[in-house]
């Protein structure tokens, strides 16, 4: 089964992630997809807009950790999580032509921020906004630290980031101005599709919202990858991370984040 179905129709081309089972979530075998296909339609002069979507349920349960994170000397892990964070959005911001993200359900963390670093967002009446970065034990990602308070406000922002964890539903989203579009869910792709053509009539070229700039946002993006790779390896991340496996019944990896927590005061000289 392909990680990825691309679909073209007059200059949209649609990129919708296709792992349901596993909530569309970012492993290394899908964001490598993802970044691939992106590069592709770069290139491609018969892409014009560039639309991305998930295959129902959800439209990406965010960046899958225990798919990610492998074990390394410690400066070569914290090197590796900041340039892979910071290329993950790169991708995002670099591309040259307007992206348009469908919602289709449920978003949560990195699917959430690199959304806000496209054109537009569109999202379906099933959608959620999930940037759970507190509860985790980490500092915001994807230009969240800016970009969520040009969006939605500086207390939404909070709201949203910090301790309370706050998901809006879809109609929350739009009235925040996190999304510029709402739609039943069985019109979310031909309304999408619509708002597409739209851009390539008007002439419409690659923007980012808030009055942003890709040359500010590619620095907050190196800023917030160089915390959160010192976030990662810092003991409450860590942590939390065991607690959470565990109460999973997830074994194996939550044993690995044991033995991380109890030999960290050993492995932390060498970063």
């Amino acid at each position: 089964m392909s990680l990825l179905l691309v679909d073209k129709l007059d200059g949209v081309t649609t990129l919708t992630m296709n792992t349901p089972a596993r909530l569309n979530g970012w492993t290394l075998s899908m964001l490598d997809a993802l970044k691939q296909a992106l590069i592709t339609a770069a290139g491609d002069d018969e892409t014009r807009v560039l639309v991305l979507t998930g295959a129902d349920p959800y439209y990406c349960a965010g960046v899958k950790l225990t798919s990610t994170l492998k074990l390394a000397h410690p400066r070569k892990l914290h090197a590796l999580i900041e340039q892979n964070n910071r290329a993950l959005f790169d991708t995002f911001l670099d591309f040259p032509k307007p992206i348009l993200i469908a919602v289709n359900g449920p978003a949560i963390g990195a699917s959430v921020t690199s959304a806000t670093l496209c054109d537009g967002i569109i999202a379906s009446e099933k959608a959620t906004f999930s940037t759970p970065f507190a509860w985790l034990k980490i500092p915001p990602e994807g230009c969240s630290s800016v970009q969520f308070a040009r969006l939605v406000g500086k207390t939404n922002a909070e709201r949203m980031l910090g301790e309370e964890g706050w998901k809006p539903t879809a109609k929350e989203a739009f009235e925040a101005g996190l999304i510029q579009w709402l739609v039943p869910h069985d019109q979310l792709l031909e309304e999408a599709q619509r708002i597409a053509r739209g851009w390539i009539a008007s002439g419409a070229t690659r923007s980012y919202r808030g009055g942003s700039t890709r040359e500010e946002l590619e620095a907050v993006n190196a800023r917030e990858s160089m915390a959160l790779a010192d976030a990662f390896l810092a003991a409450p991340f860590i942590k939390t991370q065991f607690r959470f496996l565990w109460s999973k019944k997830k074994w194996r990896p939550a044993a690995m984040f044991l033995a991380l927590l109890l030999s960290r005061p050993l492995w932390a000289r060498m970063l």
